[in-house]
């Protein structure tokens, strides 16, 4: 039964905010450039450089401020402008010949906001002839002045571009993060950059030297290389360019090391190129359609009705569901991407269409999710989708009924039985309620737009998650798939109670992947450095008490699943030890009873160092920063004791001092263990100011005393006026005066005077009465 393409209207652009000018732009310059946004609700159309009036308007259909700027004659507009794959907000980055970037975001304030203006060129002398965003990238094409790569010399003077890219991501609220640049081609020729969804393609344009025009590049980032591709010869080559690893480069070096490349003079004839998900399009003037696919491989795709007679790029290439649509003028023309075969042909009633990117997998709202698997058109009449009607007396399933196949499916990966499991089964089973319970919503409990909308974000994820493992599954970007998928997981985990199977995952995620486990673990707990080494979180109670909790009784975890906190401080100390005791301090003060801090169980510092080993197999600078900073009284005592067997003055009389008025007894625990290794030797002299300090000001000159008395060494034999030589000099008054004044800072002592010779100390600047002389 033969298919029948349809032409639906989706949209008068009614919806649309500025709709009149948006008609306006659509009707009156063929040259406008139009794209959509990843979620499918915003429209960009720009007037390029080079056209009377330079002009941008983004549209927002339904709720969504749009934005609308224009450049007067002599003043640089933009050479191009695109929308940026960002699900939390609609982003777009528009681009100036000079290299001047600005990043435009909605979402995050009142109507459109500029996030960051930067330069891709700052050094200047160069000039940005082409420009592709590619999944998180910014790449582009820039001419660079003779002299900056070296002398130039015809024919050299063709290759004095480059091809540069830098990471272009969403940080935090409202905010961008743009990576380094890196040079990926040197002394190449001018190049046309078009992006697909995994590939950018690097093409000849009208100002390629003529003997490199038949030549183009296929950059996959995913699997770091690059296909070097002629068509017309048939020939395609492979070669690694990774930025992550440093590869670049020279295109001339690249090309020569390429048998057969140069052999053919004569460039490419293309009318019009438009990238696909399948591989790059290509229209020559004799209307013939070939793709380039990603391997460098080129078939022929089929022979249009008529050739493009309009100025080069202005036909509109596009697939779906393995159908080539062409518009070119008024006609639009339907092949099979397989056989060629002419399906349709139809007469659309303006020559002004544009052909829409497709949103991305995940972001559809519910209008675009009925039209997936369509190709949608622009024109100032209005958006419309074409597509395959569906054969006569074909009857579609009902919702109620996909969703019993679906969980089937879904229950017979999960279960263990061997017998087969039915739709029928799960309709009148007990067992499973779930499926139910969707099938009676949709069965007309509520709309499905109301189920659409409360279930969007669920969706999206879900969406997202599914895309991620076909990525993975072919290979493509590996990294950072890995990665983000890592981090999905770590941040659903934290929403769930973290017990048995929940937490078993998280270790498996922390073990395999640590440094993204970390990094979703970093943006849950809303972990901020506040620039004198300690650390601060806004997240909620709720989070913390997952992460505390957990307390494991027994020494040795079961099956070595560790609770989340010791999870959190083994990934840290692999990761950068130097920031598990600010966590742990930080944690220590986050903690609510029965939490595991300030509550029964073991103190957050002594589970941190139950994850570091045994006592005598830790790291001794992360276990004393994990005593000091943990502020019980008893691991205090116990660095500060570590810290005076190695002969670490300044840190221990440094741990001292730092405690505050409210820890008089602990002051005076350290200041006790410093004044007994103060009497018996003289390595803590050079430190007395700071030991003064120290002193308790309440400890009366009598106690002080007593206590050096308990300190001091037994003496072996009778006192001697000077010591024996190599011996330890002893204690003298001159090293207690200070000592002894500090004591009375709080008025005279009021213990029994234990020598005549005390006042003496205690007023320096009276000397004693001179006794009378006998004459």
């Amino acid at each position: 039964m033969k298919r029948s393409g349809t032409l639906r209207l989706l949209s008068d652009l009614s919806a649309f905010g500025g709709a009149a000018r948006l008609r306006e732009l659509l009707a009156g310059d063929p040259a406008v450039r139009v794209r959509g946004s990843p979620d499918g609700r915003h429209l960009l159309l720009l007037r390029p450089l080079g056209t009377v009036a330079p002009q941008l308007l983004v549209a927002a259909r339904g709720p969504g401020a749009e934005l609308e700027r224009a450049w007067p004659a002599g003043q640089p507009s933009p050479l191009d402008a695109f929308f940026l794959p960002w699900p939390a907000r609609p982003a777009l980055v528009l681009v100036w010949e000079s290299g001047l970037t600005e990043v435009w975001g909605a979402g995050v304030g009142p109507g459109w906001r500029l996030l960051q203006s930067t330069e891709l060129c700052p050094g200047g002398g160069a000039r940005v002839v082409a420009v592709a965003a590619l999944r998180g990238r910014l790449v582009w094409c820039e001419e660079r002045q003779a002299g900056s790569e070296g002398p130039l010399g015809p024919p050299a003077t063709a290759f004095s571009h480059c091809v540069c890219v830098r990471t272009l991501e969403p940080s935090g609220e409202a905010s961008t993060s743009l990576g380094r640049t890196h040079v990926l081609l040197h002394h190449c020729p001018a190049f046309g950059l078009l992006a697909s969804c995994r590939h950018l393609f690097l093409v000849p344009t009208a100002t390629t030297w003529p003997g490199v025009a038949h030549v183009l590049l296929i950059w996959s980032p995913g699997k770091g290389k690059v296909m070097v591709a002629a068509p017309r010869l048939g020939l395609s080559y492979s070669k690694s360019l990774n930025p992550g690893r440093g590869d670049t480069w020279d295109f001339r070096t690249l090309l020569r090391g390429l048998p057969g490349l140069l052999s053919l003079r004569e460039p490419l004839a293309v009318h019009t190129w438009a990238p696909t998900p399948h591989g790059l399009l290509l229209l020559d003037f004799g209307g013939t359609v070939s793709l380039v696919q990603s391997h460098g491989g080129t078939r022929a795709v089929g022979i249009l009705q008529e050739a493009p007679v309009g100025p080069r790029g202005s036909a509109a290439l596009g697939t779906f569901q393995g159908t080539l649509a062409c518009v070119l003028g008024s006609t639009l023309e339907l092949l099979d991407m397989g056989s060629g075969q002419l399906l349709e042909r139809k007469v659309l009633s303006t020559d002004r269409v544009h052909l829409l990117e497709p949103p991305a997998p995940g972001m559809e709202d519910e209008e675009e999710l009925e039209t997936r698997g369509s190709l949608r058109l622009l024109s100032a009449l209005g958006l419309f989708c074409v597509g395959w009607e569906a054969p006569q007396g074909v009857e579609l399933p009902s919702a109620k009924d996909l969703v019993f196949e679906e969980a089937c499916g879904y229950y017979q990966r999960r279960s263990l039985r061997g017998a087969q499991l039915t739709p029928e089964e799960l309709r009148h089973s007990s067992t499973f309620r779930a499926p139910q319970a969707l099938a009676s919503i949709l069965q007309g409990h509520l709309p499905p737009s109301t189920l659409l909308t409360m279930l969007r974000t669920e969706l999206r994820d879900y969406r997202g998650l599914e895309q991620l493992k076909a990525q993975l599954v072919a290979g493509d970007d590996e990294e950072a798939g890995w990665t983000e998928l890592a981090e999905q997981e770590v941040a659903r985990l934290l929403r769930t109670e973290l017990i048995g199977d929940q937490l078993a995952q998280l270790n498996t995620v922390f073990q395999a992947l640590p440094t993204a486990a970390w990094g979703a673990t970093l943006r849950a707990l809303q972990l901020q450095p506040d620039g004198n080494g300690k650390l601060r979180s806004q997240a909620p109670p709720d989070v913390w008490k997952k992460v505390l909790g957990g307390i494991t009784a027994v020494k040795e975890p079961p099956n070595g699943i560790l609770p989340p906190f010791e999870l959190l401080c083994q990934c840290l100390c692999r990761l950068e030890p130097r920031w598990l005791p600010p966590f742990v301090e930080l944690a220590q003060q986050q903690g609510g009873p029965g939490w595991g801090a300030g509550g029964p169980g073991l103190p957050l510092y002594r589970r941190a160092l139950a994850v570091l080993g045994e006592e005598g197999t830790r790291p001794e600078a992360l276990e004393l920063e994990l005593l000091l900073s943990s502020g019980r009284p008893k691991a205090v005592l116990q660095a500060v004791g570590q810290l005076v067997q190695k002969e670490q003055w300044d840190r221990a009389l440094d741990a001292g001092l730092a405690l505050g008025p409210s820890s008089p007894l602990l002051r005076s625990e350290i200041f006790k263990l410093l004044l007994a290794e103060f009497a018996q030797h003289r390595r803590l002299d050079a430190h007395l100011p700071l030991l003064c300090r120290l002193c308790p000001p309440e400890l009366a000159p009598a106690e002080l005393l007593l206590l050096l008395r308990t300190y001091l060494p037994d003496e072996v034999g009778p006192p001697t006026p000077f010591p024996e030589p190599g011996a330890e000099p002893p204690l003298t008054v001159g090293l207690l005066k200070a000592l002894l004044e500090q004591t009375g800072t709080q008025g005279w002592p009021s213990g029994p005077v234990l020598s005549p010779y005390e006042d003496i100390l205690w007023d320096p600047s009276t000397p004693p009465p001179t006794p009378p002389r006998d004459l």
